[in-house]
């Protein structure tokens, strides 16, 4: 089982993120991309790949949420640099965010996807209330040639063709599975089935009590759920070819 996007480095989990990942790996977690939001956070997205290398892949973003530092772009491109086979993200744009500026949420934006189109490197992009930008942007620019990751996606169904044609991955979150999320989960109907993923976004977008088969304090979402997830997404979408997905996404290449 894998997880396409998740945040094991998250100060919520300190004191039991030891615990935490022996759970993942009896329960049959296999691979989780771990996102970083800001270089407060990338040192530790780093370390957990170089104590898990079997089961962590690494991804470095600035979150549209997070105040750029003067030198980020450096420490970006040397982290990548240090570890080539690492992705880019979590990164996008927000306009559901208190004031929000979206030009500067764009210049970073656009620093990050042209870091992943020049390298070829797997883009984990969040994006609220901003799709037209985001599209307006994604035809403007060059792609990453093996496409990019919509996490979490929360776009209507109209959308899903062009952005499937400009390369799109979408990947579901465990939250979805809440009652009150039944136009989403209708959305994901029309994701192509080779283009399609499975998240956790832990300690965040805590599943259904359904879903849950790990319980965590302060209702945070263990990213062994991912399991509970998958099941219960499956009674509604195609996910047989979610493994050979994430494989090509996040492994091919390197």
């Amino acid at each position: 089982m894998q997880d396409a996007h998740n945040h094991l480095q998250d100060p919520r989990f300190d004191g039991i993120r030891e615990d935490l990942i022996a759970t993942m790996l009896t329960h049959g977690v296999s691979r989780c991309v771990v996102n970083g939001t800001s270089p407060e956070d990338w040192p530790q997205v780093a370390q957990l790949a170089e104590l898990y290398p079997e089961l962590v892949i690494p991804s470095f973003g600035l979150h549209p949420w997070k105040t750029p530092s003067p030198n980020w772009q450096q420490q970006l491109t040397s982290y990548l640099d240090t570890i080539p086979h690492a992705c880019i993200g979590e990164c996008g744009l927000d306009r559901w965010i208190k004031g929000y500026d979206i030009e500067l949420q764009r210049e970073v934006f656009t620093t990050q996807l042209d870091l992943a189109s020049q390298r070829n490197l797997p883009l984990s992009i969040h994006c609220l209330k901003a799709w037209g930008l985001l599209i307006e942007i994604l035809e403007s620019r060059p792609l990453p040639q093996r496409g990019f990751l919509l996490h979490s996606y929360s776009g209507s169904a109209e959308l899903i063709p062009h952005l499937a044609e400009l390369g799109a991955y979408f990947s579901f979150s465990g939250y979805f599975l809440h009652q009150r999320k039944k136009n989403v989960r209708d959305a994901f109907k029309s994701v192509p089935p080779d283009r399609l993923l499975i998240e956790t976004d832990a300690p965040d977008m805590l599943p259904p009590e359904s879903c849950i088969d790990h319980p965590l304090e302060m209702e945070l979402n263990h990213p062994a759920n991912i399991s509970k997830i998958h099941d219960k997404a499956s009674a509604i979408l195609e996910l047989s070819s979610v493994p050979k997905n994430f494989q090509r996404f996040f492994e091919s290449g390197f």
